[in-house]
């Protein structure tokens, strides 16, 4: 199956399609730039959903459901918001069918046209603070911390499975706060929760950072975010914490009753994090042989194949397979035993390896009556002879061993591709080179677009966690005068 796959180093672009198609995580639909994920990929998902959700209930977050549609107008509240977000918007202008004249099909009834049209949600900002004006009176109602799984759409025009699609999953958490610094500090706190997230269970090393200017998102005052570097060197965004200020409160007339007898506005927050994880997840960890899962977003962790010629051997060996699953599930690790007839086992073993499986066992007949086992690792493509007694506290302790693996080369890899560049020369030699660069910037977005529409780098993070290197400088394009670098690289 591995021969199936395109290299790395052949057409990065095509290995990550291979991967996604082969190994069963999703596939284009019918319906232009949207995609179809298929069991196994939303059951990877299904992984982050849990661990994310769990994060955010423990920080006191509390899961609320918004409507799909926004009125047209209740985007023109907010000026900045509305213009980064037109051109991505899918509207609803009827609401009813009919039959064609003619027979053929149907046809939108023109006698069906809304009074006013509604927008596919694109994100949820204006329907969310347009319900908290009826939520919020007094300061006994505040904080509200909320956080929605939904579906977005985005009428992208270039779209890449998982990573840049029409319509995608994710969760945006809206908080409403009294105070300019309680909303500061649920900013902060919650960037800090993805850039866990990613590290623990992605195995993903991150910067945390600032976004410039010129790189917020729309309405925000200031947006965080975590960037991962993905083996090709380029840059992925994995997740933004924006603080909206009181925009929106204001653009809403959201207002509170303070325990004085004034009346404020208040200040909001969002975050959120998408579909767009399974693609940093694969390209940050994946081989030339396929996937690499980390064990803590594994749908399974081991798989057992039995390797037998007759009935009875493969009964014995069966049987020993299932005693090993029970004691490992005890455990809380997730088996599967490939027991299909109608494959060769070398066919299963490229089939577990290119799906990322952290774990695969075999046993035969000789080590059935050795009592040993032979079991392989995904992230080293190494085996080796182990006891079958206790063997599922073995399994526990490399499901750990392997996460943590995983992390350390991929904080490896990204450590190598991080540089200090001064020269503008050196700067677009190692920017095509597949590096993050470390550079002055005068802190201007004129010299922001210029870099970018020379050499399509862009400022991923000013960073705030890795990195973090103030010191006196000059501006790698106008030579003016910096205080700090920032991490400028490509990015998907």
């Amino acid at each position: 199956m591995a021969k199936e796959l395109t290299g790395r180093a052949e057409n990065y672009s095509q290995w990550y399609n291979d991967i996604v198609n082969k190994a069963g995580l999703a596939e284009n639909s019918a319906v232009r730039g949207c995609m179809v994920i298929k069991p196994y990929g939303y059951a990877i998902w299904e992984k982050m959903h849990e661990a994310l959700d769990k994060m955010f209930k423990e920080t006191g977050h509390q899961n609320a459901y918004f409507p799909l549609f926004i009125p047209k107008s209740f985007l023109s509240r907010e000026a900045e918001h509305v213009e980064g977000f037109a051109k991505e918007c899918a509207v609803v202008t009827h609401h009813r069918l009919m039959v064609s004249p003619d027979g053929n099909g149907v046809v939108v009834d023109p006698d069906a046209k809304l009074e006013e049209e509604l927008v596919v949600r694109p994100t949820s900002e204006t329907i969310i603070w347009n319900t908290y004006k009826n939520w919020i009176k007094s300061y006994r109602d505040l904080p509200i911390l909320v956080n929605q799984w939904a579906n977005v759409v985005r009428w992208e025009m270039r779209t890449r499975l998982f990573l840049r699609t029409a319509e995608f999953l994710w969760q945006e958490g809206h908080t409403a706060h009294a105070t300019r610094e309680e909303a500061i500090e649920e900013t902060f706190k919650m960037v800090n929760v993805y850039a866990k997230f990613a590290r623990e269970y992605m195995a993903l090393p991150v910067i945390v950072g600032h976004k410039s200017e010129g790189e917020r998102f729309a309405g925000a005052l200031d947006t965080l975010c975590i960037e991962a570097m993905m083996q090709d060197g380029k840059a992925l965004q994995a997740g933004t914490s924006h603080f909206l200020g009181q925009n929106f409160a204001k653009a809403f007339e959201v207002q509170y009753a303070t325990a004085d007898g004034g009346l404020e506005y208040v200040w909001a927050t969002s975050w959120g994090v998408s579909t767009r994880l399974m693609g940093a997840l694969i390209m940050a960890h994946s081989d030339d042989n396929g996937l690499v899962l980390p064990p803590k977003l594994a749908p399974i962790h081991v798989v057992m194949v039995p390797i037998f010629k007759s009935a009875e051997e493969h009964s014995a060996i069966v049987a020993r397979m299932e005693e090993i699953k029970k004691e490992a599930e005890a455990l809380g690790i997730s088996v599967t035993i490939d027991d299909r007839d109608n494959l060769r086992p070398g066919f299963k073993f490229a089939e577990w390896e290119l799906k990322g499986v952290p774990v695969r066992i075999a046993m035969g007949p000789r080590d059935l009556a050795a009592g040993m086992a032979e079991v392989a690792r995904r992230d080293t493509l190494t085996k080796e002879s182990l006891p079958q007694e206790g063997l599922a506290q073995t399994l526990r302790n490399l499901l750990d061993e392997i996460q943590d693996n995983i992390y350390r080369k991929a904080l490896s890899f990204r450590d190598e591709h991080v540089i200090k560049v001064d020269t503008w020369e050196e700067f677009k030699e190692k920017i095509e080179e597949g590096y993050f660069l470390l550079c002055h910037w005068d802190g201007t977005a004129e010299t922001e677009a210029r870099i970018q529409e020379e050499t399509k780098a862009t400022i991923r993070c000013i960073p705030i966690d890795s990195y973090v290197v103030e010191e006196e400088g000059k501006c790698i394009y106008t030579g003016k005068p910096s205080q700090r670098r920032v991490v400028f690289a490509k990015a998907y």
